[in-house]
Parts: C-alpha cells; sequence; structure tokens
C-alpha cells in the first residue's frame, strides 16, 4: 500500500503532528503506525500527568519555546473537547537553608522563560499548603494536570473522522529510503510512504539508524517508579509539590503529584532500565542491555554518576528510602500512605561525552524527520512541536497548500 506520509509511533507528539499535517494538507494520505494494540500505551499514558509551564528549560531552547506554547495549546484543546483539567499551579519547596539560591537561580530562570512567578516565605507556604514544611517556595501558578492518555486518544478519534489510517499492531521491522518512496516493513506486511516522520520514542535511534543517520547520542531508558497515595490523603495538598532539583543529579526528584482523577502520586524515582520497556525492577532485555553497554557515552554516565545511580537503584528497592524523600517536604507521610502504582519509562538521550541532551533532537534524512530525543516535557509541548514537524516537512518535502507532495 502507498501513502503520501507515513507516521510512525501512536504517541502523543505522533498523534499531534498527524492533526496538524492533515489539517495544513487535508488531501494527503496519511497512516499512522502504531506497534502496540491501542494508541498512547507508552510515554505517553505511563507520565505524571502534569501540564509543565517550562520552569527549569535554557531560554531560548526548544523545550523552553515549546513547553510555554504547549501550556496555551493544551489547556485550549481540553476546552475545545471538554477534557477535563486543572490549572493548579506548582510549589517548588526548599528544604533547607543551603537550597535557598538554587530557589533564586530558578525564579531567575522563570523569568528569562517569560512564566509568571511568585516567592513565598515559609509562612505563606504553610499558609497555601498545610501539611508542607520547608524554609521558603516558589509558586508558578501556569502548571496544571491532564490526563494525556485521553487527549491522544481524542486526537485518534477525530484523524479517524477525517480518513487518517491508524494502523495497530504495526511494528516497524525495518525502513529502507529509496528515491522515489521510504518502503517500510512491518511484522504484518510492507507499505509504501512518498515521506515519514517517526515519532517513536524509545526506538528513535534505531528507526533513525534504519535510515542511515549517524548519530551522535544513544536512547538510553530510564524508569520512573511513582506509589499513589491512599485515598484518606487525596486533599493532602492543593498544588503541584517539587523539591527544588540537586544540580549534581541530572532528574527533578520526587514530588507529590495531583491527578486530574482526584488522588495523589509520589515520584518518579530514575533508575537506570535494564530493557527499553522494562516497566519492573527485573526486566531485562539482552538486546537493549548489550548496545546500553557497548555504547562508549553509556559507559562514561555510569562513570560520572556512580553515586547518584547507586543512590536510586536503594531507593527503588527500598520503601522506606523512598518515604524519606518524600517525608523532606511532607513529613506526616508514613510507609502505609505508600500504595503501588504504575511506572513509566523515560526514553532519554545520552551524547557521546556521557552528558544528557537537554534539548529536543531532531533529525532529517532527504525523505524522513525524526523526533530523536522528546522525554518530558513532550507531552506538554506535543502540539508546538507537531507545528515545527510539519514546517520542517514543508520545507524539505516541498509540501504547500496548492497540493505539491513532493
Amino acid at each position: 500500500m502507498a501513502y503520501d506520509l507515513a507516521i510512525i509511533g501512536g504517541g502523543i507528539v505522533g498523534l499531534a503532528s498527524a492533526l496538524e499535517i492533515s489539517t495544513r494538507l487535508p488531501g494527503l494520505s496519511i497512516v499512522v503506525l502504531e506497534k502496540e494494540a491501542e494508541v498512547a500505551t507508552h510515554q505517553t499514558g505511563r507520565n505524571s500527568g502534569v501540564i509543565h509551564a517550562g520552569v527549569y528549560y535554557q531560554p531560548g531552547s526548544l523545550k523552553a519555546q515549546f513547553c510555554r506554547e504547549g501550556v496555551r495549546t493544551t489547556i485550549n484543546f481540553c476546552r475545545e473537547y471538554g477534557i477535563p483539567f486543572e490549572q493548579c499551579g506548582k510549589m517548588l519547596v526548599a528544604t533547607a537553608p543551603d537550597q535557598m539560591s538554587r530557589l533564586a537561580a530558578l525564579q531567575d530562570r522563570c523569568q528569562q522563560n517569560g512564566l509568571p512567578v511568585e516567592r513565598l516565605d515559609a509562612m505563606e507556604l504553610v499558609r497555601r499548603e498545610p501539611h508542607i514544611r520547608g524554609v521558603g517556595a516558589l509558586f508558578v501558578p501556569t502548571s496544571g494536570i491532564v490526563d494525556y492518555g485521553m487527549i491522544a486518544r481524542k486526537m485518534a478519534e477525530i484523524l479517524t473522522e477525517r480518513g487518517v489510517e491508524i494502523r495497530t499492531g504495526a511494528a516497524v521491522v525495518t525502513l529502507r529510503e529509496d528515491v522515489d518512496a521510504v518502503r517500510i516493513k512491518l511484522l504484518n506486511g510492507e507499505i509504501h510512504a512518498r515521506h515519514v516522520i517517526a515519532c517513536a520514542g524509545i526506538m528513535a535511534d534505531r528507526l533513525a539508524r534504519l535510515c542511515g543517520l549517524e548519530l551522535d547520542f544513544r536512547i538510553v531508558p530510564f524508569r520512573g517508579e511513582y506509589y499513589r497515595l491512599g485515598s484518606d490523603q487525596d486533599r493532602i495538598v492543593n498544588h503541584l509539590i517539587y523539591p527544588v532539583p540537586d544540580p549534581a543529579l541530572p532528574f527533578l526528584g520526587v514530588h507529590l503529584t495531583k491527578m486530574i482523577g482526584g488522588y495523589v502520586t509520589v515520584g518518579p524515582n530514575a533508575v537506570l532500565a535494564f530493557a527499553r520497556e522494562g516497566y519492573r525492577f527485573f526486566d531485562v532485555n539482552i538486546r537493549d542491555l548489550k548496545d546500553m553497554i557497548a555504547y562508549p557515552g553509556f559507559r562514561r554516565l555510569v562513570r560520572s554518576n556512580v553515586r547518584s545511580g547507586l543512590s536510586e537503584m536503594a531507593n527503588s528497592l527500598s520503601k522506606r528510602r523512598y518515604l524519606a524523600l518524600c517525608r523532606r517536604y511532607c513529613p506526616e507521610l508514613n510507609l502505609s500512605d505508600l500504595l503501588p502504582y504504575r511506572s513509566g519509562i523515560r526514553a532519554q538521550a545520552v551524547l557521546a561525552d556521557g552528558s544528557l541532551a537537554h534539548d529536543f533532537l531532531i533529525r532529517e534524512t532527504r525523505r524522513t524527520i525524526h523526533v530523536c530525543n522528546a522525554p518530558s516535557p513532550a507531552a506538554t509541548s506535543a502540539m508546538p512541536i507537531a507545528c515545527n514537524l510539519a514546517d520542517r516537512a514543508a520545507a524539505l518535502f516541498g509540501w504547500h497548500a496548492g497540493g505539491n507532495r513532493g
């Protein structure tokens, strides 16, 4: 079968891209290929559900730009299609005096990124959050919560109504870019497409290499493990509660998150996963593990983060250690409050020098575009990312509204 465009990946970025391109070019024949039995199975359906304001990102970066715009587009989409959301705001809580300088730096970063932010002292923090303790805090009112899986499923519904084909159970085995088309071999057949946009998350680097791209990174999976608080703690917080991130650690730390379903989750930590889709501690995929160990950038990452990596592993194995992280800012929590909850996988690009890629990465060939690094805040940023991909596709593939399809 032949299509004008194949989009690989039925997560929120792939679906948003199909939505944007089908809006601009309604005559284009588009297929979305998703290897699972339904859309939004992996990162989209297993994240924290936070609408990120864009506090942490380098001013001028794609993350900073797309995240800020993504808050607006995500909320507008929810309003248009009746999807529940809440713009409850985020508290960044300093729990010790030596964190106050970092809090001030985050306040500056908010201002550089054009975000409203309010500085709170310890008394005002307790007034707004009676169960939270700290020496000071920042309040960022534009952060919110939503169910991104619900957004993705609504996008899929709209696309189906438009005549866009969504093929589930369509795992890509190989890609071959020829002069006039891209040949896509699936487990259950083969299709041809004039052009391809790959939004494959954890498999992004493998698909890019199949198209002949020389990559300066590899995707490394980190598992984020969560707990859910019992129903008696559903009102323990009024806002999202985040610790001040430690600059020596690569991720943001364990936080309390109001969920759109009315409950509260605790997490995530950041544990190296031994399988790209390893949602449990003992999940191991030999191919994935061998790929990681063979990559020099991964070995450099491990060497430079031995202490924090071992600490995260210990927190994963010990519920008491995990609880201790939460009690730094919410001292009344007990072991019995931490109930099982689903984990997620963060698909993180690691550069050859062992550092993490801090911005979104997008690579191109003559007939393909690859979203190579799109961890958080990709769900918040999905619609701005989609606009960027549509612009790139128009320039690269020679598309325009008059119907030239490259």
